[in-house]
């Protein structure tokens, strides 16, 4: 969310940034819901003050014998002028509130024109991508070869786009969740923690889900609660600090969880149907990072070096690009992709998303700082896979397929699995 006086100043030079990514920034709204909320503020104030002053004449010439009915039709009709003001700056502030929560972070301007993925900046690549003396099959056909997925029964659990994973597959499942968070907790200085799976409007509405993406989730409630299925762990970690104010020589906080997360993929129907690519719950293992403004970009590449350390442990080829300025969620001013190569679809295809919000989701959700000598600020937020589970078993089983249908189990994750090989 967004102070609405920094996007009416033209040296932000909101307009263009916000149309980089497809948005387009009415200012005239803007400025004209501004000036009449900041109007009936005033008024409100003013009208307060002259019945304080009425109120104390009153008394005043009640004292010394006066008629006093006329000060008292003036102080009621003050009364009436409070309330109408008082009334009128709830309607325009809901107003504005809805048009700010709507406008999506400005992009950095480092970041590529364009508005899908295929505008993307390389940044670099990772690893050598294997080749075979056989056709690969995708990660659908060698699970159901060696027998750990079984998506007819997820069907008649719960329809389409769910799987249940089944003997070494659930094993597998855990295993890299568990890679994960030792190598985050051990060795990258992340905490962990153990959160809901259910969070509440102002959750969401803080990180930035609500209200554009609330198609896209899974709603719930008991009696008068309103609740919705997490659809990333980023939403109860960033919402962990929500109203409150961080002080900024303990910064930076770095949180890691491992999590199921929902989603409706809205709009998505006919895309990645088959296999574990596009599911509506999946587990994945999130990073957050808060900090200080200006400690943002360098959080963000240390960050990306997390999520790209849990590959090359895995051995996996991936690249990292920068995604352009029309294709960054909406609370990113900046974010790298993570792909890792899938031999099936001779391409590379996002594993995990690492992105630089900013303050614009710490405005949202209240995360304030305060340095020693007492100014303060707003906390930075960075967020990012670390990594997706489900993608990251397809990327596995593509890479390491062998042609007897056997799959090599990286080194790394031995220890975590309790083999090096899985056969059919």
């Amino acid at each position: 969310m967004h102070d609405p006086r920094v996007l009416l100043d033209p040296a932000t030079d909101a307009v263009r940034k916000l149309a980089r990514r497809g948005y387009q920034l009415d200012l005239t709204r803007l400025e004209t819901l501004l000036s009449a909320r900041n109007s009936a503020i005033q008024r409100a104030d003013e009208a307060r003050a002259e019945s304080k002053k009425v109120a104390a004449s009153v008394g005043q010439a009640a004292k010394r014998g006066e008629d006093i009915t006329a000060l008292r039709e003036h102080a009621k009709g003050l009364k009436g002028s409070i309330a109408e003001a008082e009334e009128e700056h709830q309607r325009l502030d809901a107003e504005l509130t809805e048009l700010m929560l709507g406008i999506p972070n400005l992009p950095d301007d480092r970041l590529p024109d364009g508005a899908t993925d295929e505008f993307a900046e390389l940044i670099s690549t990772w690893g050598e991508r294997p080749s075979f003396d056989f056709e690969p099959a995708d990660h659908v056909d060698v699970g159901e070869r060696l027998g750990i997925f079984d998506f007819p029964r997820a069907t008649k659990l719960a329809g389409p786009r769910f799987v249940v994973l089944k003997g070494v597959g659930a094993r597998l499942e855990r295993a890299l969740a568990n890679f994960f968070l030792t190598l985050h907790t051990e060795e990258q200085g992340y905490t962990e923690f153990g959160l809901p799976a259910l969070a509440n409007r102002a959750a969401l509405t803080g990180s930035g889900q609500l209200p554009k993406f609330q198609d896209d989730l899974f709603a719930t409630g008991v009696a008068d609660r309103e609740l919705f299925l997490v659809p990333t762990a980023e939403v109860p970690l960033l919402n962990l600090h929500a109203d409150e104010i961080l002080a900024t020589e303990e910064l930076p906080f770095a949180y890691t969880a491992q999590t199921p997360c929902f989603r409706s993929e809205a709009g998505s129907y006919g895309r990645d149907t088959r296999g574990l690519i596009r599911m509506h719950q999946f587990s994945k293992v999130e990073l957050v990072r808060f900090c200080e403004p200006e400690e943002s970009d360098a959080q963000l590449r240390l960050m990306l070096s997390h999520a790209e350390e849990c590959l090359r442990r895995l051995g996996l080829a991936y690249r990292v690009v920068a995604l352009p300025a029309g294709d960054i969620g909406f609370s990113a001013q900046f974010t790298y992709d993570i792909e890792v190569w899938l031999p099936s679809q001779d391409r590379y295809r996002e594993i995990s998303s690492v992105s630089d919000c900013g303050v614009f989701q710490s405005r949202r959700a209240g995360i304030r700082t305060r340095t020693k000598d007492g100014r303060r600020g707003l906390a930075a937020t960075l967020n990012g896979s670390g990594l997706a589970v489900g993608r990251t078993m397809v990327a596995i089983l593509e890479q390491n397929q062998q042609a007897d249908g056997s799959v090599r189990v990286p080194e790394a994750l031995v220890p975590f699995l309790g083999t090096d090989v899985l056969r059919p």
